[in-house]
C-alpha cells in the first residue's frame, strides 16, 4: 500500500491533473445529462478545479525542464493552497444547504444552460425558478455535491501537502 501512496506523491501533478478534469468532467455531466444546473457556488467550485487543473499543468512542464524539479515542492505546496481554497467553498456551500449560515445574496444561475422549452414557458408566463444555493439539488448518502465536493477537495489538499512535504524532505 505504502508503494502505491509513493507512486502517486511522486508523480502528484499528474494526479491533480487528473482529478481536476475529472471533477470538472463530473460536474458538467450532472449539468448536461442530469439537467442540474449550476448555482453561484457551483460555479465558484468549478473555478478552484481550472486553477488547480492549470497548476498541475505547469508544473508538469516546469517540472521536466533542466533544473525544473526543484520546483515540484513548491507547486504541490500551491496545489494544497487551492484545494483547501475548495475545501472553504464547499463547506461553505455545504452549511448553506444545511441552513447553518446564510448563501450569497447573488445565488442564482447566470441563466446558462436554458433549454428552449424553459425559455418558451418562461415567455409564456411561467415562473423558472433558478437554482439557489442553500437549497441541495442532489443527495446521495446523505451527503451533497457540496459535501462530497469538500470531502474530496480534502483529500486531494491531504496528498498534495504531503506530496509538498515529502519532496522538501529529498535532497
Amino acid at each position: 500500500m505504502m508503494q502505491l501512496i509513493r507512486a502517486v506523491l511522486d508523480r502528484w501533478a499528474f494526479w491533480a491533473l487528473g482529478s481536476s478534469a475529472l471533477m470538472l468532467a463530473i460536474a458538467h455531466a450532472f449539468e448536461t445529462f442530469g439537467g442540474y444546473a449550476p448555482c453561484t457556488l457551483c460555479l465558484r467550485a468549478r473555478e478552484v478545479y481550472w486553477v488547480a487543473g492549470s497548476l498541475a499543468l505547469i508544473a508538469i512542464v516546469v517540472c521536466k525542464l533542466p533544473r525544473g524539479a526543484r520546483w515540484r515542492g513548491l507547486f504541490n505546496a500551491a496545489l494544497a493552497l487551492v484545494f483547501a481554497v475548495g475545501v472553504a467553498v464547499a463547506v461553505y456551500h455545504a452549511g448553506a444547504e444545511w441552513k447553518w449560515w446564510p448563501g450569497p445574496t447573488t445565488c442564482a444561475s447566470t441563466g446558462a444552460g436554458v433549454s428552449t422549452e424553459a425559455m418558451t414557458d418562461l415567455l409564456g408566463g411561467a415562473k423558472i425558478r433558478p437554482p439557489a444555493c442553500d437549497e441541495a439539488a442532489w443527495v446521495f448518502l446523505g451527503l451533497s455535491m457540496a459535501g462530497w465536493n469538500a470531502l474530496i477537495s480534502l483529500k486531494l489538499t491531504i496528498y498534495s501537502a504531503w506530496a509538498a512535504l515529502r519532496d522538501r524532505r529529498r535532497p
